[in-house]
């Protein structure tokens, strides 16, 4: 196949020198884990979000499982959040015993929509986690703004926009908790599973470090659960590589989207981001009518794409007891029909996104 729908071969051939060197530091040094490597890089990724703590951790879902974990929920209690997302978004809610609460998506943005916040906010809600899809921020100010009132954390699911901006600050720092994921098809990804966590607390960022380690606070002492939710070493001496280019790679990402745009005007719907964003692009989904046929149509012209996420989250049969129906939120349910995910990354030449291009508006009249 012609392209790859994130090409990390291309990209490593970019930083070879720069990853072997990272990696054969770590093996001359023997620190596997919380090697010097996990402090540095934690220490430039918060100065890159500009805030106080950051704290590396096995993944994105661990992220947010240790975020949730630290705010002394109690079984029932209810998290508010996006059923247009990954199943991890809503699996860490409930593997706590904690109810997700569903609220519609815009259509323009996909992210959570803060008109229909209000009416689904309960004595019970005790968080809000909105999910910055596709590469953009959701609309923090009015979500934080809803969740001070009422005494409410907000935790930021970052997951595919760290490096995107909303209103000039950047994301993860844009509530009391930033989370996000270093899976290798992220903007920003290592070589396995990673992610971070992001707040300005002292207090709170020792207590999610403790329970990324069991809930030790010395060794053999655990006065609180915990899980072993470390980011380890190799993970981030290839990621402290990649730091050095990232914004230069965001930068290609946004030329990419652009020459996309132009290309299928008025052949799909391509992505909106609001005038107070900037995005990642980790998706360049468009939203077409027959997508499911548009998608087969371009595997065999060998255009990879992917479908980003074809059942919302209420209706996967794991939440069947929430007893969500189909039209429950029916922008949600739409996307899910109509999206489809184009090859992105940061090594497309505008030539490659013109062929590209012209195999989709080619395949939507043949589907049409």
């Amino acid at each position: 196949m012609k392209y790859e729908f994130v090409d990390l071969k291309r990209q490593y051939k970019e930083l070879d020198n720069e990853i072997r060197e990272a990696m054969q530091a770590v093996f001359r040094h023997g620190q596997y884990i919380l090697g010097p490597e996990v402090k540095a890089l934690e220490e430039q990724l918060a100065q890159f979000v500009g805030v106080k703590h950051c704290i590396g951790c096995s993944s994105g879902t661990d992220a947010l499982l240790i975020a949730l974990m630290a705010l002394d929920l109690s079984e029932g209690d209810e998290v508010i959040t996006s059923p247009f997302s990954f199943i991890a978004t809503a699996e860490v809610i409930a593997l706590l015993g904690l109810r997700p609460v569903f609220v519609d998506i815009d259509p323009e943005t996909y992210n959570l929509n803060p008109d229909l916040l209000e009416s689904a906010i309960s004595p019970r809600t005790r968080v809000i986690m909105p999910v910055s899809l596709f590469g953009q921020c959701s609309d923090m100010d009015r979500i934080n703004a809803s969740a001070l009132a009422r005494g409410i954390t907000v935790i930021e699911d970052a997951a595919q926009s760290f490096g995107a901006t909303y209103k000039g600050r950047p994301s993860c720092g844009l509530s009391r908790i930033g989370c996000t994921s270093f899976f290798p098809s992220k903007p920003l990804g290592c070589y396995g599973d990673g992610g971070a966590i992001f707040c300005n607390e002292d207090a709170l960022a020792a207590r999610l470090r403790q329970i990324s380690v069991h809930g030790q606070d010395r060794r053999y002492h655990h006065p609180i659960l915990g899980i072993n939710g470390r980011l380890d070493t190799l993970q981030a001496a290839v990621l402290l590589a990649k730091l050095r280019i990232f914004p230069q790679e965001l930068k290609a990402r946004a030329r990419v989207s652009r020459c996309y745009a132009e290309r299928l005007a008025g052949v799909a719907k391509t992505p909106t981001v609001a005038s107070f964003n900037t995005s990642t692009y980790a998706q360049y989904t468009i939203e077409t009518e027959n997508r499911d046929a548009l998608h087969e149509k371009l595997r065999e012209d060998g255009i990879p794409t992917a479908i980003h996420y074809p059942v919302p989250l209420h209706l996967q049969p794991v939440f069947s007891a929430l007893k969500s129906t189909e039209g429950s939120f029916p922008v949600a349910e739409q996307a899910a029909r109509k999206v489809l995910s184009l090859p992105m990354h940061a090594y497309l030449s505008e030539a490659d996104v013109a062929e590209i291009a012209g195999a989709v508006s080619t395949a939507v009249v043949v589907c049409a």
